[in-house]
């Protein structure tokens, strides 16, 4: 295969942003309107007992899982290439880390995806808990408590066996190909989602069913955006093989931790000249605009603002928790939640638990005091 030239380059790298883009604007329309959140789906679950907006994301995985497992069957894709591919597990970082970011999704009223979401409809208590993640994440990557991160809870890790992800495991067992042991796992943990998802109470409304596929679509056009469109076989300069526009130069899906972190540090720093616009930056930026023209053509868009300095402080809190957690545990409710558990990795099922445990105790926690105070 030919090296492409440096302008091919550029020109394949403005599609991949650009489409990004457009499918990210996308899905912050179908979340807007369909009120996709994850901690509303646990608060709802906890708190009323409902399990509508549980299953929503429950199908929104399912979709995610199975669309991975069938790109990586047909060759385009390989989990191996993605973020979620090490050969030891950091557990510890993984699961508390996914704790801080529950916890603190509740405490800011929603995870980075719905912080977004509502700032793009003019919720301006949104914007302070982004800028706050955003200034904790940074601190997590290169900071402070980068360094602690690094020196305590990351060093206690576990060996994988066969690898990171159940295709792995299942492909060892049965001396199947990891393509083939990929899809397989893929339909069965998407048949017992769906299982419960269909078998279980009341039948879901036509719109709850739409945005859950539309949200698990969006994360698998973004894995075929960054892992088929942004391939690049041999760079022009490295000769190596790359996957464009993504942060850690794997290939990467919907995540919004990180992406908000460097967004912050690209309206400080962009004229040094390192900076350049991510996948993952394109992705939040899409959401914003989705969520905007969504609320603006509905007629919902209005400023927002704070009351009370004591939810400005619980606000403050939450984007910091989720900011440092998100780091710690690889990903938010979007970057673990969705695109890491599509590609069922081990390490996303222990951060994915973390996230909703800390949620579940932190909304008791919540309660307890309401009723205390009344």
């Amino acid at each position: 295969m030919a090296v492409i030239t440096l302008e091919q380059l550029q020109h394949q790298t403005d599609g991949v942003l650009g489409l990004t883009l457009l499918v990210a604007s996308w899905a912050g329309w179908v979340l807007h309107r369909s009120h996709f959140c994850t901690m509303g789906a646990i608060s709802d679950w906890v708190i009323m007992g409902d399990r509508t907006r549980a299953k929503q994301w429950t199908l929104a995985i399912a979709v995610a899982i199975l669309g991975f497992g069938l790109m990586s069957w047909m060759g385009w894709i390989s989990p191996l290439n993605t973020i979620y591919a090490s050969a030891q597990l950091p557990w510890l970082s993984l699961l508390f880390g996914g704790l801080l970011f529950g916890s603190g999704m509740v405490m800011g009223s929603g995870c980075a995806s719905k912080s977004l979401i509502r700032l793009g409809a003019g919720n301006l208590k949104s914007l302070v808990v982004l800028m706050a993640m955003g200034i904790s994440a940074l601190a997590a990557m290169r900071g402070l408590t980068a360094v602690w991160r690094a020196n305590t809870l990351d060093l206690v890790q576990l060996p994988t066996g066969p690898g990171p992800f159940v295709g792995q495991w299942l492909a060892s067992g049965t001396g199947w190909t990891l393509p083939q042991a990929g899809l397989v796992a893929a339909c069965v943990v998407c048949g017992l989602l769906l299982l419960w998802i269909f078998k279980t109470g009341p039948a879901l409304p036509t719109s709850t069913l739409l945005s859950g596929v539309g949200v698990g679509a969006a994360v698998v056009a973004l894995w075929w955006i960054s892992g088929v469109m942004g391939f690049v076989p041999e760079h022009p300069e490295t000769l190596d093989a790359t996957f464009l526009t993504t942060a850690s130069g794997r290939m990467e899906s919907m995540s919004l931790t990180a992406p908000v972190a460097y967004w912050g540090d690209a309206f400080m720093y962009f004229s040094d000249g390192t900076k350049r616009v991510t996948l993952g930056m394109a992705t939040a930026l899409g959401l914003l605009v989705g969520a905007f023209v969504s609320a603006r053509l509905q007629g919902t868009f209005r400023w927002e603002g704070f009351t009370q300095t004591a939810d400005l402080a619980w606000h403050l809190c939450g984007g910091a928790l989720m900011g440092l957690g998100g780091v710690m545990a690889m990903g938010c409710t979007i970057g673990q939640g969705l695109s890491g558990l599509s590609t069922l990795s081990l390490g996303s099922f222990i951060a994915v638990l973390g996230i909703v445990l800390g949620a579940v105790l932190t909304l008791q926690w919540q309660l307890r005091r309401a009723e205390a105070a009344a």
